[in-house]
């Protein structure tokens, strides 16, 4: 048994969550664009990863070829194998959970391991300093178009690289080859060259994080879209409206329609706020649209205070009637707890009927699931002259219950354009069944 909403309590838990729900769902949108990073900056370093593994093979194959002297080509051996087990490592950490937490981390050695392991291993060898700058503006420009996320990660590694440098050139204090002029202008190339590569990087970003909340902004638009669609028509329905938006129209033989009316509820609109009457009608219906969900019935429209209801469409099933007489008990119980937290002396008038209908949606701009056929008029005047506080069926439904609910025999009652009609009153399930 679902509990009556308290109007009021329900109105501002509304509000506040609606606001929490905006917070959250920026907060939501930041995780889910950070991970989305996260995971393809994973992948974009495997892959240079593998890249620059390939190019040290054929850098190495190089110097061993152009250096005609077998120490130098041991030399330029050995260099290029530290390097090359320096990105393998990195390549696999890449795979590892250290890897998945500090992907920046393995960026960072990546870069280090070109740049500042070559110039370290030729100051070891060689005591030559003289700047790498082919080697670093590779480097960089590869980062940056493999790997274009968090401009201060290529920043940093840029820093690194020259700090690097500066302090092995102060441990090692070479002379200078070359004039003054020649490293001028290597650091206005380089310089420009950072600043490209980190400024690249910055945009392209904002560029993508732009999309990434677009993307995500209409996919929850059109998420809303469909719960807004999913709240006026049955799933199916909406699913085979959107593939096909043609007239749809079936036919069922047996369903169990429920119509409910709140007995007294005209005359307390006479001496009742329109605000008031608004709410307490919302409340009521929302109950019921809970049990509706609750005993898989299918909810059909509401006529000012009449709420109509059916079961085994479109989704067919054999216990249709089952459902409706348990909902309709249950509705009966909801109305009763309603008016005991609410000071309200509410009453229901409910009538059902089984037999053959024919559903469709009707309708352009406004689409309407709606029933039509005779078991929807007698289960409208099963309703209609019916007895307030109880539930009344017709012969059809009574037939499919008897054995399994407790029934008071009505009998024969005159109804508007059907004559005399058998009826009985649903009073509560038979447990001894």
């Amino acid at each position: 048994m679902i509990h009556p909403i308290n109007s009021d309590k329900t109105q501002l838990d509304a509000l506040i969550s609606h606001g929490m729900s905006n917070r959250q769902t920026n907060n939501n949108l930041a995780e889910s664009y950070k991970e989305q990073r996260q995971s393809f900056l994973l992948k974009r370093l495997q892959l240079q990863a593998q890249i620059m593994l390939v190019a040290g093979l054929t850098l190495i194959a190089f110097f061993l070829w152009a250096n005609s002297y077998l120490e130098a080509k041991i030399y330029a051996f050995k260099i290029g194998i530290v390097v090359e087990l320096f990105i393998f490592i990195c390549w696999g950490l890449c795979k590892t959970s250290i890897g998945r937490r500090h992907p920046d981390l393995i960026f960072l050695s990546l870069c280090w391991a070109v740049t500042c392991v070559v110039q370290i291993d030729i100051a070891l060898l060689f005591n030559n300093l003289e700047p790498r700058s082919n080697i670093w503006t590779l480097m960089f420009l590869t980062q940056a178009t493999i790997i274009p996320v968090q401009w201060w990660m290529h920043l940093i590694s840029q820093l690194g690289t020259i700090l690097c440098y500066l302090i092995l050139y102060f441990l090692y204090n070479p002379i200078l080859k070359n004039p003054s002029a020649f490293y001028v202008e290597q650091g206005l190339y380089f310089f420009w060259t950072c600043i490209i590569c980190v400024f690249s990087v910055f945009l392209y970003e904002r560029l993508r994080k732009k999309e990434f909340y677009a993307r995500k902004a209409m996919e929850l638009a059109q998420q809303k879209s469909e719960r807004l669609l999913l709240n006026i028509l049955p799933g199916m329905i909406a699913e085979q409206l959107k593939q096909q938006p043609t007239t749809i129209a079936d036919s069922f033989m047996e369903v169990t329609v429920l119509f409910a009316d709140i007995v007294g509820f005209t005359e307390l609109s006479a001496r009742t706020s329109p605000t008031e009457l608004v709410e307490l009608l919302n409340t009521i219906f929302c109950l019921f649209d809970q049990l509706a969900e609750l005993h898989k019935v299918e909810k059909i429209k509401t006529i000012g205070d009449a709420y109509m209801a059916v079961a085994g469409l479109p989704n067919q099933s054999k216990d249709h009637a089952l459902a409706i007489a348990n909902m309709a008990l249950d509705m009966q119980n909801a109305i009763a707890i309603f008016n005991a937290e609410n000071n309200q002396l509410f009453s229901i008038r409910i009538g059902i009927s089984t037999g053959p209908v024919v559903a469709g949606v009707i309708g352009l701009k406004k689409f309407a699931y709606d029933l039509w056929g005779d078991t929807v008029n007698t289960a409208s005047r099963m309703e209609s002259h019916g007895i307030a506080g109880n539930i009344q069926v017709c012969e059809a439904t009574y037939q499919l219950l008897k054995d399994k609910y407790l029934f008071d025999k009505r009998g024969l009652i005159q109804v508007k354009g059907k004559g005399e009609m058998m009826t009985y009153i649903l009073k509560k399930v038979n447990f001894k069944n």
